[in-house]
């Protein structure tokens, strides 16, 4: 059994999250600290090269030093839980739900955020013991989703990733929603008034 609700206090402060893929470490550092300034909390760098594992390091020391909680994302493997957990990762982060993952970051401390995209998947999430998970590929899966896993598993709690910006994010906070993860949004500086205003919901 794992459990995640470690995520209630992570995400109390804000209904956004900021993903960095592939940025390497100084710009993933530039935008992580735009996020930390804007008001987003939490950071999730996805590790997949040895370049994406010291990006994580190097932001997950600085968002210690701000207070900030910094995670590793598309975590597919228990070696990439290990590989999380040396660079000081918080959480971890997987496209998919996958119980070894889980049980392993549980393990190693670290709350696990899996991926579903059907009522199996989160059944099988849930009965794990995990209550906050993340729906990919949220765009296109769509916000009636939401509302249909609202009735059978009311305890779950859903990220909405993939897809997501200013433009649509609100929508999916409406549609009932936690927290949404935006990437690219955070570097494009029309949208960043917008992701301000989602801030103050």
């Amino acid at each position: 059994m794992a459990d995640n609700t470690q995520f209630d206090e992570v995400f109390a402060a804000a209904p956004l999250m900021a993903i960095m893929r592939g940025m390497g470490v100084e710009r993933s550092l530039k935008v992580a600290r735009a996020a930390w300034d804007l008001g987003i909390d939490v950071v999730e760098l996805p590790i997949q090269s040895a370049d994406d594992i010291e990006a994580l390091r190097v932001v997950a020391e600085a968002g210690r030093e701000r207070g900030k909680s910094v995670g590793a994302g598309t975590v597919v493997t228990v070696e990439h839980v290990a590989q999380a957990a040396a660079a000081g990762a918080e959480f971890t982060v997987s496209p998919g739900f996958d119980v070894d993952v889980v049980r392993a970051s549980s393990e190693a401390g670290l709350p696990a955020l899996p991926g579903v995209a059907s009522p199996s998947e989160v059944q099988l999430a849930m009965k794990e013991g995990l209550t906050w998970l993340k729906a990919f590929p949220a765009s296109l899966l769509g916000t009636a989703w939401f509302g249909a896993m609202r009735g059978p598993f009311p305890r779950a709690k859903f990220v909405a990733t993939g897809g997501m910006d200013a433009a649509n994010a609100g929508d999916f906070l409406s549609a009932g929603v936690r927290v949404v993860a935006v990437g690219s949004a955070l570097e494009d500086e029309s949208q960043l008034p917008k992701l301000a205003e989602l801030l103050k919901r």
